[in-house]
Order: structure tokens, then sequence, then C-alpha cells
């Protein structure tokens, strides 16, 4: 069994979709372990979206830079650097202050293939370039531009550990161990 993080961000909260993104992570037998609603605090935003990860921090600002090339603009012109890494640092800050701007539901959830299967619902973190029949391709269309247009991040929904390293580090942050449960769901044993 493999435990992935999942964090419904403040405007799936808002817009009431946290009912629905419940229902099709356990429609498809995800397991939840952990659940809590929350208001983030400036200091469990800085964790999670941590300064000094460079590695996160370039690929937020490549995300960015490849929307703006698709869309055939230049982002040195709008955010005044094509740099990925300061494009990155100004979009981790927007981050922070966004999740704390409101209510987030925390969820730790398990099954065989947790963390690939649930990036794979959950969609292109790029909603214009998300899937329909992905949480962000039926819900959110916004884009870097559109974000960054109005000095915010992209409004997409959902947050989902994209591997077992950022998973654990994640699921560690959230949830203290006595906030997760073990218990069998009854459709497991079809699926053992």
């Amino acid at each position: 069994m493999e435990q992935t993080f999942v964090a419904v961000k403040p405007d799936g909260v808002q817009r009431g979709l946290t009912g629905e993104i419940l229902r099709r992570f356990e429609q498809a037998g995800l397991k939840i372990i952990g659940l809590k609603i929350i208001q983030v605090s400036k200091e469990l935003a800085e964790q999670h979206y941590p300064a000094d990860r460079q590695e996160m921090i370039e690929g937020i600002g490549n995300k960015t830079l490849a929307d703006y090339q698709k869309l055939e603009l230049d982002a040195k012109k709008e955010l005044g650097t094509d740099n990925a890494a300061e494009i990155g640092e100004l979009v981790r800050s927007w981050l922070a202050d966004y999740i704390t701007s409101g209510p987030v539901v925390a969820m730790v959830l398990e099954s065989p293939h947790a963390i690939e299967l649930v990036r794979k619902m959950v969609g292109n973190t790029m909603p214009l370039s998300a899937n329909p029949g992905t949480i962000r391709g039926d819900f959110s269309y916004d884009s870097a531009f559109v974000g960054n247009t109005r000095k915010r991040p992209v409004k997409n929904l959902i947050h989902a550990s994209g591997n077992k390293a950022e998973a654990e580090y994640e699921i560690s942050l959230w949830f203290s161990q006595q906030e997760l449960v073990e218990y069998r769901r009854s459709d497991e044993a079809p699926m053992a």
C-alpha cells in the first residue's frame, strides 16, 4: 500500500467542490485515512512551499514559461524576467500567501500506486492543459498567464504529492501519526 497527501485548496473549498473531489477518490478505490479542514498558518505555508527547494521553484518557473510560450506571450515583457528560478520564487510566494487565504481540506489517501493514481485523476497542474475527466480539467480553466497578470498563483483547486519523497514529507508536515487511521474498506477484498 502507498500513501499520498492531497489538499483541496481555498478555491476548491470555496466553490463547494470538496465532496465531489472526495467522491471521485473513493470511487476509484482510494481509502481516506486522514482528513481535516484547516486554516493554514504562514508557518505551515512556508514549510509546504519552502524557499530552499530550488528544484521545486525552478519547476514552477519552467511550467510558467511553458504556459507563456504556448500562449505566444513574452514572459520577460510581462513578468520582468524570463529566468525560471526568479519566476518560480515569485509564484512560490503567491502560493504561500494563497494557501493561507481560506480553509483547506487536507487528506491522506491510501491504495496501491496511490501517488500515481491521484496525480492522474487530478490532471495537469495547469488547468488549461488538463484533460477532460480530470478534476482540474472538469472544474478549472486557469493558466499561468491569467494568474500572473493578476499577481496570484494558478487557481488549480488541489495539490497532490508528486512523488514518494514529497508524499512522506507532506504527510508528516500536515498530519500526526495519531490523526491517521487504519481500517479495511468493504471493496478491498476484490482488489486484493
